[in-house]
């Protein structure tokens, strides 16, 4: 029997067979079979569901301007060249496969770390409350006015000044896009401002970051579903707000407090909205409390479901095939079983609070894999929990792999 020669196939049958590949890895393998094949087929697949996630790991060295990324379907760290994100840069947020990036001076930026895409967005110098810049005013570079809301403080004492740092680690909490903007697409994007507890959002043609009124507290996350963004509070109540239009609208499903948790996440599963409470203790790490350092990690997580028709949580117990990833990235929701390297019924979940953890207590890189079945926790492989002494800052991130 003679042998096959693959690489005569018809240009239109291996495009049609490279449109079935949904895992990237995979396309890029097909494509290197042969000069036919890739010829035949786009260079960057415009057709692919969302990716697996790859874990941003922080910098080996300060001087460096290569990041390690680490892949879970197969175990292994993958370094790419991305100055966009060098030490004196903080990330603030992944959504689409887009970092969100800081720097000490005002800019913000996007940065897709496969194609190396650089995007700007209005600097941290057009955010509300933030009313001067003066970059020769050393440490005192941003001046900043207390929120309506501070009504104790004098006029004097309504203004205050903050350092380059200070303003880059701990302004902004987080900022989660409407959809990716590869291709110049339109997005929206919306911030929440960590010193107030505000919403901010931008989109195309503002040159400022606008100020959500009426939103305020709710700041623990945000994910954006059916053409609005939902943020939630401390309590689990939910602010839906609308920034497509002149201005932005409000609405509030104010649902029964759950008030025992540390943390809150929203995500969006199956065409449904989750509320995902994180729960912190302090480890007893007997070499940190040797030197008077406590250090926070994850106990556990509990799921609910926004029931509509009452406005109010449900618990769900399990997640089926499902799996959620956390963390300082917009939250996401995947089927384990489009991924064989995966396990449904898990949380992946990365350390988001140490930062802007106000309580005096350092955080760990609190990092790991929740069983929601047996309440049990693993370690990832490429971040064992027990071990902290050689980590840098800051913490990992997840993002997902975006070849456009």
């Amino acid at each position: 029997m003679s042998s096959v020669d693959w690489s005569s196939l018809p240009p239109e049958l291996i495009q049609k067979i490279s449109i079935d590949l949904k895992i990237y890895a995979d396309y890029i393998r097909f494509r290197a079979v042969c000069t036919t094949w890739r010829t035949s087929t786009p260079t960057t697949p415009t057709h692919l569901p969302c990716q697996l996630p790859w874990l941003m790991l922080p910098q080996s060295r300060s001087s460096s301007h290569r990041r390690a990324f680490f892949n879970l379907a197969d175990n292994k760290c993958h370094v790419l060249g991305l100055p966009e994100a060098s030490h004196r840069r903080r990330h603030s947020g992944s959504s689409h496969g887009w970092l969100v990036m800081l720097d000490e001076y005002p800019p913000i930026f996007l940065v897709n770390p496969l194609t190396r895409a650089k995007i700007d967005l209005p600097p941290l110098s057009t955010f509300p409350y933030v009313v001067g810049f003066d970059v020769f005013n050393v440490g005192r570079e941003y001046v900043l006015q207390s929120s309506d809301d501070d009504s104790h403080v004098n006029y004097v004492s309504r203004f205050y000044t903050c350092g380059l740092k200070e303003m880059r680690d701990s302004f902004v909490k987080k900022i989660v896009l409407s959809n990716s903007p590869s291709g110049g697409s339109k997005f929206l994007a919306l911030a929440i401002i960590n010193k107030t507890g505000d919403l901010a959002y931008w989109k195309d043609g503002l040159n400022s970051w606008g100020l959500i009124e009426g939103a305020r507290s709710f700041c623990e996350d945000v994910i954006y579903f059916n053409g609005l963004f939902y943020a939630a509070d401390k309590n689990g109540s939910i602010a839906v707000c609308d920034v497509g239009g002149d201005s932005p609208r409000v609405e509030f499903i104010r649902t029964p407090g759950l008030s025992d948790g540390d943390m809150q996440y929203l995500v969006i599963a199956n065409g449904e909205l989750l509320l995902v409470t994180r729960y912190l203790e302090l480890a007893s790490d007997l070499g940190q409390l040797q030197i008077g350092i406590g250090t926070y990690e994850t106990r556990e997580f509990r799921v609910f479901k926004l029931d509509l028709s009452g406005s109010k949580w449900e618990r769900v117990m399990s997640l089926g095939d499902t799996m959620l990833f956390l963390g300082e990235n917009s939250s996401l929701a995947l089927v384990a079983s489009d991924f064989p390297e995966c396990r449904g019924n898990r949380i992946y979940f990365t350390d988001d609070f140490s930062e802007l953890d106000y309580s005096g207590f350092p955080g760990n890189h609190d990092l790991g894999i929740f069983n929601l079945e047996d309440g049990t926790i693993e370690q990832l492989p490429c971040y064992p929990r027990t071990s902290h002494s050689h980590l840098r800052w800051p913490p990992p991130i997840w993002i997902t792999p975006n070849p456009c």
